[in-house]
């Protein structure tokens, strides 16, 4: 996991080859790069600059030609897996330098989860897709995003608690190469599926060192330069300028798809000014102390001991000289108990000398004249098994496993045996002696292999390392059950959270938003008075020979269907829908939210109602079904009434007129009553004049007519696109109202022909001479049945519950 790559594809990547002449161009682009990114901060501005400096630098490499560009292979497959780590590291990565809507476009492009777990295998290709569309929505090319990634892996490597574990690697930038691979072979006990690159360092001219770099992952090297110089600034406080010697197929059989060279150039840095007298002023001031002596007269021995530790100066300040006895105190038997894994061999292979355990898991090693390469096969580093592949692997560990065919029948059905540890070549007796213990992860290994902690020497810490691993697969087991709960809980909490959005739009469909939050929060919702609103009732002409002559179910559709395109429009003219009961629609205008334009809104949502309910079919007839509308404006008191299946109703005198002037007008006209003809005067209305009428409990009142909206049109009313003379769209935004113009026209009262010419009332009959009876005696006719206010009197009348039709005299 750590310092391994971060991309791994279904569709691996092919980089070209670049040669060390480039290596000296691209450094000062190098330099620049690292510069920009150090200074810039993580505001949104800093984020652009640094993004625009990525984009310069990406283009400033094209220029040159031979920078490896990174492309797909269209044949390659992938093998490999990766852990959650390595993408959280990108997301971590993508968060803190574009901001996170950038890694909410990337997840969508690249069509990935939203949470990946530290302890959870996924497939390479979900990383691959993450930079792919990075690369593409960033516009830097994939050489920049991986070496970005390097340096900020090594950071988020540090964050996550492997600070000092890496610190200790080496006391210098090639000791700490070196031992990557040792690092990487003590996680994958942890980490079973953990596939690292491989490293191996070779010194070369000037001080300079080549760095040969392994991996099953095609293209990915370019990670390297990025971790490599982070760790060389942040640990040993060095440059390092990294350039491409060479990159091919591997050629020393390791088993790796890839093998790049790189050439490390480490490069002093610039002293801090002032440093030097400092220093000079700080070795002054100790050995003026060390002057000192502690009692009078002579210093005594542990002063001098000191100081000359401290001032480096004496034998104890001098380079370390190991002294090695002229022949080996250790008997030989001792010494293959001592060290009861270990086997030395020739460069023919053949072994020489084994440790008893050696030859105890390995039946007979030393009495068969075979090679060890006959019983054992190289598991990591993957080299062909002969002395010189070895021995250019010298530095890294080494893990041998047994050959199965070679081990008695009785033990086939048995784990093999891996050993791990490291090769020593011993050039005088032209033999290499490899020291190692066995590999595993947990006890349950050890038992499956039929060995037991005694067969391990008490010096050996892999007695320790079995234990504590054992207690450490614990901890990540549990950790990654924690990881798993803590994602159904965030997934349970998505669905809770859409569940409910569900809940409360439907609860504020039956109720205003305001009044329903105070209920959820318990709180008792006082009644308000309204000085002016306007109230709208409607009804369906004849709708009680429908219902004679039909199924329930084409009566439920049919309504159904008015319904809905009625609710359509209420979210376009922004009023409230009251309730509906039985064929009866009731909405009102300026209530729970007082607005000045509540008697526009509702008028436009009146003649909206007109217009859908031709597209609303009667089941008997075949024929558009036809409604009646009565509008009226006053003052109500409106509140809450309930505890179980609360409403929101209105009450007053203006219920009562408004049901009026629905019960009393006619099929397809929209009644006003006068208070209503008023709020809609000179507002760009076109209204007519019906006279007189008798209303029942009201006495003789003046109504009139809506005919239309002389400054919207129909598609404008319904909330339709509609193509203007300058191409824009004129539907009507939900909640707001289309305000007329400031000069508007009222029709005559007593202009007929106008009222004629609306052509939806054409084809009606309408008595304009003020005679109630005889208007009442059309609307009879046209329902064929009783007087509809009689009948909707008579069916407020019987009813017991209170409701938003009723109202307090």
């Amino acid at each position: 996991m750590v310092m391994s790559e971060v991309l791994c594809a279904e569709n691996t990547l092919k980089v070209k080859m670049s040669d060390t002449a480039d290596g000296v161009l691209y450094e000062p682009l190098r330099a620049e790069f690292r510069s920009k990114q150090t200074h810039l901060q993580g505001s949104a501005e800093g984020r652009g600059q640094f993004l625009a400096s990525l984009r310069s630098t990406s283009t400033a490499f094209q220029r040159f030609g031979k920078t490896p560009g990174v492309q797909l292979r269209p044949g390659d497959t992938t093998l490999d897996t990766m852990y959650g780590f390595i993408n959280t590291c990108l997301q971590s990565l993508v968060t803190e330098k574009f901001g996170e809507e950038t890694w909410e476009k990337l997840k969508a492009s690249a069509e990935v989860q939203d949470v990946f777990m530290t302890y959870t295998v996924y497939d390479d290709t979900i990383t691959i897709k993450l930079i792919q569309e990075a690369c593409k929505a960033l516009d830097v090319s994939m050489e920049a995003i991986l070496k970005l990634f390097g340096e900020y892996f090594f950071k988020f490597c540090k964050m996550s608690g492997y600070d000092r574990m890496l610190r200790t690697l080496g006391g210098n930038l090639t000791e700490f190469i070196e031992n990557l691979d040792a690092l990487h072979s003590y996680l994958a006990l942890s980490y079973q599926e953990m596939n690292a690159p491989s490293f191996r360092v070779e010194g070369g001219a000037d001080g300079a060192m080549h760095l040969h770099y392994y991996s099953d992952r095609r293209g990915l090297c370019h990670i390297v330069p990025g971790i490599i110089e982070a760790v060389a600034k942040d640990f040993f406080d060095t440059d390092v300028a990294m350039s491409i010697l060479d990159m091919n197929e591997e050629v020393e059989r390791t088993g790796k798809k890839e093998h790049v060279v790189f050439l490390v150039v480490q490069k002093a840095r610039r002293q801090i000014r002032g440093a030097k007298p400092l220093q000079g002023t700080l070795l002054r001031k100790k050995e003026r102390y060390l002057s000192i002596p502690v009692c009078p007269g002579e210093k005594s021995h542990s002063t001098v001991v000191r100081a000359s530790v401290l001032l480096r100066k004496g034998p104890l300040g001098d380079t370390f000289q190991p002294v090695f006895p002229e022949r080996l105190w250790i008997e030989e038997e001792v010494f293959c108990n001592a060290f009861p894994f270990h086997v030395v061999f020739d460069e023919a292979l053949r072994v020489k000398q084994a440790g008893v355990n050696i030859q105890k898991y390995v039946p007979g090693i030393l009495t068969q004249k075979f090679g060890l390469n006959e019983y054992f096969s190289i598991v990591h580093p993957q080299v062909t098994f002969d002395i010189s592949s070895i021995c250019k692997f010298i530095n890294s560990q080494f893990v041998l496993k047994t050959r199965r065919e070679m081990m008695p029948e009785a033990w086939k059905s048995q784990p093999t045996l891996k050993l791990r540890g490291q090769m020593i070549w011993m050039e005088s007796l032209k033999c290499m002696i490899f020291m190692c213990s066995p590999k595993l992860r947990s006890l349950q290994e050890l038992e499956e292999s039929k060995m037991h902690l005694s067969d391990i020497a008490p010096h050996d810490t892999t007695r320790d390392l079995i234990l504590l691993n054992q207690q450490r697969l614990a901890e990540m087991e549990l950790s990654c059950q924690l990881e798993k709960k803590k994602e159904e809980l965030r997934v349970l909490s998505n669905h809770l959270a859409i569940e409910k959005k569900k809940t409360e739009t439907l609860l504020y469909a039956m109720l205003p938003e305001h009044v329903a939050n105070q209920l959820k929060e318990g709180k008792k919702v006082a009644a308000g008075e309204f000085q002016t609103c306007t109230i709208l009732f409607s009804d369906v002409v004849t709708f009680t020979n429908i219902c004679a002559a039909c199924e329930p179910i084409q009566i439920v559709n049919m309504l159904n269907s008015m319904y809905s395109k009625f609710d359509r429009l209420t979210n376009i003219h922004d009023v409230y829908k009251v309730e509906t009961i039985g064929d009866a629609y009731m909405v009102v205008g300026g209530v729970p939210v007082p607005v000045e334009s509540h008697a526009q809104r509702v008028a436009n949502f009146a003649l909206g109602m007109r217009i859908s309910a031709r597209e609303v079919m009667n089941p008997v007839t075949g024929e558009p079904i036809q409604i009646r509308v009565g509008i009226h404006t006053g003052p109500v008191l409106a509140g809450v009434v309930g505890d179980k299946m609360p409403r929101y109703c209105l009450f007053g005198d203006t219920v009562n007129t408004a049901s009026r002037m629905e019960s009393h007008g006619l099929p397809n006209k929209v009644h006003l009553s006068p208070t209503a003809h008023r709020a809609l005067e000179n507002k760009g209305f076109e209204i007519v004049t019906r006279g007189e009428i008798e209303v029942k409990g009201k006495g003789k009142m003046t109504t009139y007519f809506l005919i239309r909206n002389l400054n919207a049109t129909e598609d404008e009313i319904m909330g339709r696109p509609s193509a203007l003379a300058d191409g824009k769209e004129a539907s009507t935004p939900r909640n707001q109202v289309k305000k007329p113009h400031a000069v508007l026209r009222n029709t005559d009262h007593h202009q007929q022909q106008v009222y004629n010419s609306d052509p939806v009332d054409a084809s009606d009959e309408v008595t304009l001479a003020g005679s109630p009876v005889a208007g009442r005696d059309d609307t009879d006719a046209v329902n064929s049945q009783s007087s509809p206010d009689e009948t909707k009197t008579s069916a407020f009348a019987s009813d017991p519950v209170l409701s938003a039709f009723c109202a307090v005299l």
